[in-house]
């Protein structure tokens, strides 16, 4: 049986959901790199207080003025937590157009299974609506439903370790994940049982991959008409090697989960 692990430590006004003010950069990535300050304006960094320090843990991403979708398993009863958001170096601390807000609710899938690294999804509810700019704004989500095709060009953005068992970045990266279609990704020499039709699986060339510490974070696809939607949630990965071939970074399908995030954010 294959080793896996979790990648933990792995209303929109003037602003149109999905359309950076600082397009990203994305015509010759091949590895992980610095992205163009501000291109990602929905991604954030989910902070923990240990002994009054904050602590970068996970990523995610802000989908409307006052939620932030992120996996389940970056979620720890018990624990402070605070949402960085329009942050490109996390060293910086009064980084220009950054805010940090507190949450007054987190919401982790009814059905969120550790075991089997099911339904790893989870709503961070911030504790006052955030004002949108150029550097944060939300994410588009794609239909309910939705299935990326084979091979599609989607980008992994995140703090996460910059190689296997290395430091987490300082910058915030971007990286090319071609999408893996379920029936390549589950065969028996890929990731087999493991991954269900609810995940989304991009890479596996043995180069780039997620990491450590990009738990939680998006992955981001254009559609059609040149909207940026988020189409997966970073879950997991190999045990053995962030970028081991054959094994794929494995994403919580959003498309999956689009019913489920409306009615938690009407509820609460």
């Amino acid at each position: 049986m294959m080793k896996f692990v979790v990648l933990a430590l792995l209303a929109v006004g003037a602003y149109g959901c999905g359309t950076p003010t600082f397009p990203p950069v994305v015509s010759r990535v091949v590895g992980g790199e610095d992205v163009r300050p501000n291109s990602w304006p929905w991604q954030i960094s989910l902070q923990y207080n240990r002994e009054g320090e904050w602590r970068h843990t996970c990523g995610g991403t802000l989908i409307s003025d006052q939620w932030v979708l992120t996996a389940a398993h970056c979620i720890s009863k018990g624990r402070e937590y605070r949402v960085a958001l329009g942050k490109h170096n996390l060293v910086e601390e009064a980084e220009e157009g950054s805010v940090f807000m507190g949450t007054s609710n987190i919401i982790v899938h009814e059905k969120w299974s550790s075991l089997f690294i099911r339904n790893d999804i989870a709503l961070i509810k911030l504790e006052a609506p955030v004002d949108f700019s150029d550097t944060i704004m939300a994410a588009c989500l794609p239909a309910d439903g939705f299935i990326l095709p084979h091979n599609e060009s989607c980008y992994v953005t995140g703090w996460g370790r910059v190689y296997t068992g290395g430091p987490i970045a300082d910058i915030l990266q971007q990286a090319l994940l071609p999408v893996v279609d379920h029936a390549t990704c589950s065969k028996s020499d890929w990731w087999g049982f493991q991954v269900k039709d609810t995940m989304v699986c991009a890479g596996g060339d043995g180069i780039v991959s997620g990491c450590n510490g990009d738990s939680g974070g998006p992955l981001n696809c254009q559609n059609t008409d040149g909207t940026w939607e988020v189409h997966g949630i970073v879950s997991f990965g190999s045990g053995l090697s962030c970028n081991m071939k054959k094994k794929p970074t494995v994403f919580t399908q959003v498309s999956s989960y689009i019913t489920w995030i409306n009615s938690k954010m009407a509820t609460y």
